[in-house]
């Protein structure tokens, strides 16, 4: 296989790292050196051509090969089957609606949430138990840290270059969660999102850093997803009025009084919709009231429909916690779902 990638020789594992460094092309961490067999393998994994355009980013025109794709897959300590997964959330962040350029180069600081649907978990060992939104397998680790990585060194997002975020996020290193899917009664988010059953699919979304919430005092659907709501509501009152995607991860103990009431994925979106929303004039409560002016009994949304929340059943078994993913930029930034390795909707061929 013929690669273009510039060779480099280092004596050691040490003279990698600052190499790579120095060179401002990690995220901080060390790195696995990206050999031509191990970027080989991830490309032959996907066959892949090396000169294969993953995308081009829409705002400055700068391409994504298949090659330096893998070249960062490796650095981030990806094995050939998770590239696949690394290919489609690349692709789907390269789609106009989810403003690539926009969410990587504000002040706002948000990260590439990714959440991964389908059998494709089981085949990489990805895991939505226990610590799901943090360090809980090698492959959500891994995946997640990929996409930085390409971002920094194929899009040149560097902090204090296109990057200016004025704080940033830890979901920055990696935010990638793979859904609960074999302990919970809901459709997986990928098929609410219109992919078809059985497919594995990764959705992709800017996002801020989790909010985690509490309630252990109710089994009642509609008092535990208030907690939510309110969540909502604060984000709204303290970050932005904006409407747009929001993402609720629903671990298991609050999920089973949820599913024992009979409410479904639709019937939990439905009710976050009427309740997370606040009248403008809470913002003078919180120091913004220089803002409100003539417009205090206008009411704003967090979701502009019930069709904007991303459920995810994820988390461990235990503890009745719950969080709230918020997005960056309201409707300007849209979540994006995609099938890994599949074509959905793509219609006949032509002549």
């Amino acid at each position: 296989m013929q690669l273009e990638s510039k060779i480099y020789e280092a004596a050691d594992i040490g003279a990698v790292q600052e190499l790579y460094h120095s060179n401002g092309w990690t995220d901080g961490l060390p790195v696995v050196p990206p050999t031509r067999d191990a970027v080989a393998a991830c490309l032959e994994w996907t066959m892949l051509p090396p000169d294969h355009l993953i995308g081009i980013e829409p705002v400055r025109a700068m391409p994504v090969t298949a090659e330096k794709l893998a070249v960062n897959a490796v650095m981030a300590g990806c094995l050939p089957m998770h590239f696949p997964v690394v290919v489609t959330a690349m692709t789907a962040m390269l789609d106009e609606k989810f403003l690539l350029h926009g969410a990587t180069a504000s002040t706002g600081g948000c990260a590439v949430f990714i959440v991964i649907n389908g059998p494709i978990r089981l085949e990489i060992g990805a895991s939505g138990g226990f610590n799901a939104l943090g360090n809980s397998d090698r492959a959500t680790a891994v995946i997640g840290r990929a996409i930085r990585l390409a971002l920094i060194n194929i899009l040149e997002v560097r902090p204090g270059g296109i990057d200016r975020s004025t704080l940033g996020h830890p979901g920055k290193f990696t935010y990638c969660v793979a859904e609960d899917e074999e302990d919970s009664t809901w459709l997986p988010l990928a098929q609410v999102r219109g992919m078809p059953p059985g497919a594995s699919s990764v959705t992709v979304m800017a996002a801020q850093a989790p909010r985690q919430i509490m309630n252990e005092w109710t089994t009642d659907p509609r008092e535990i997803l208030e907690t939510f709501a309110a969540e909502m509501r604060a984000n709204l009152r303290h970050y932005s009025l904006h409407a747009g995607n929001y993402a609720i991860v629903i671990p298991k103990q609050l999920r089973e009084h949820i599913q024992a009431a009979g409410w479904s994925k639709a019937d939990i979106a439905a009710f976050i919709h009427e309740r997370a929303r606040i009248p403008r004039r809470e913002w003078a409560d919180v120091g913004k009231g220089a803002v409100v002016r003539d417009r205090g009994d206008t009411i704003y949304p967090a979701l502009e429909s019930q069709d904007h929340l991303l459920v995810v059943a994820a988390g461990g078994p235990a503890g009745g916690f719950g969080a709230i993913i918020p997005p960056w930029l309201g409707h300007k930034s849209q979540a994006v779902t995609m099938a890994i390795g599949a074509c959905v909707d793509c219609g006949p061929p032509t002549e």
